[in-house]
This record gives structure tokens, C-alpha cells and sequence, in this order.
């Protein structure tokens, strides 16, 4: 699909299984290009209730923001081991620093803890990581399905997953609209 967007998808060992197959799948039905980006290359990765088995296709040392439309970071464990990696946490910096659509749910925040991005922000998370967020000053949490904030997307929880998706989806075709209009003027 010639308008489908290009998406990073960050991932690691004990993603939550249903946190990346909904949003991976919805988004290559829609024709989007979805990336998994790993610390290695043809590494496997697999979820935590073990459902799951993904190969990264690019590692993060050979990926750069400005070849990808968006990010999507998934929940569970992954985005915990990630943080531990400074490549992982600039990549996520550096998606913010120019406005590019993020897309987290359910642990995925803690990236944006580590990349130290949250100042001003409103967003939504898994409930011990809303905790986390509430302590950190001119944060706004909320407990509901999807947040939207300027370019980011958070939901919570699986049971979210479908307004999860939904919501990522109509971002970007409101993308494609609006690119779509700023060639015809």
C-alpha cells in the first residue's frame, strides 16, 4: 500500500503476548509496514505467557527515527529490560523530540520515565506503573482506556487492546489526510 506508514516496533524478551499480536496484526491489515526492533538482529523474542514468538528483524544499533512515521511499544516485561539499554531510551527520546506518533500500553511508560519526557504530559498505563507516573511532578494520569496527548497514544491493559488499535489507526490515517492536503495546497 503505497500510503501505509512505516512503524518501529520496539520489543524484548516478556513482552505481553496480546500487547504486540493485536496491534501488529491491525496495523499490517491496514497496510502499514510494522518493524520489530530488538537489541539484535534475527534474534527471537518471545512473550511472557508464551503464546508468542517473534524474530527481531533490525537490531537498534541499525535503525534511525527519521526512516519510520511512528513507534509502538508494548507492554509486559519488555519495556523494563529495554530501559536498562541507554539505545533504547534515546530511540524513544528521540521519536518524542520530534513529535512523531507514540503508541505505548501497559508497562510501555516506563521508557518514557527513563527518557525523562513526561513533564507536562497526560497518559494512561497499567495500574502499578499509574502509581509510578502520579509521583512524578506535572504528570497527569488517567485510568481510562486510551489517553490521547499531542503525539502520544497510552492504554493500560490487553482488554484495551481493540480502542488501542483503533485509536493508532485513525492517527494515522489523519496523517495521510493531512499530508494528502498539505500536497494539494
Amino acid at each position: 500500500m503505497a500510503d501505509g506508514k512505516r512503524i518501529a516496533c520496539i520489543v524484548g524478551n516478556g513482552f505481553e503476548d496480546s500487547e504486540l499480536r493485536i496491534p501488529y496484526d491491525t496495523l499490517k491489515k491496514e497496510g502499514h509496514e510494522v518493524v520489530l526492533i530488538g537489541k539484535k538482529a534475527g534474534e527471537e523474542v518471545k512473550g511472557k505467557q508464551g503464546k508468542e514468538t517473534f524474530r527481531v528483524e533490525k537490531g537498534i544499533d541499525d535503525v534511525q527515527v527519521q526512516d519510520f512515521d511512528m513507534l509502538l511499544i508494548p507492554g509486559g516485561h519488555s519495556p523494563d529490560n529495554l530501559r536498562a539499554d541507554e539505545r533504547f531510551v534515546q530511540f524513544v527520546k528521540a521519536f518524542d523530540d520530534r513529535g512523531k506518533l507514540i503508541a505505548a500500553v501497559c508497562h510501555g511508560p516506563q521508557l518514557f520515565i527513563s527518557a525523562g519526557i513526561l513533564d507536562g504530559r497526560t497518559l494512561t498505563a497499567w495500574t502499578t506503573i499509574q502509581h509510578d507516573l502520579k509521583r512524578i511532578p506535572n504528570v497527569q494520569v488517567k485510568d481510562e482506556a486510551v489517553v490521547r496527548d499531542a503525539n502520544w497514544i497510552t492504554s493500560r491493559k490487553p482488554d484495551d487492546l481493540q480502542d488501542f488499535s483503533r485509536a493508532i489507526v485513525e492517527d494515522l490515517k489523519s496523517a495521510r489526510a493531512s499530508e494528502g492536503q498539505e500536497a494539494r495546497t
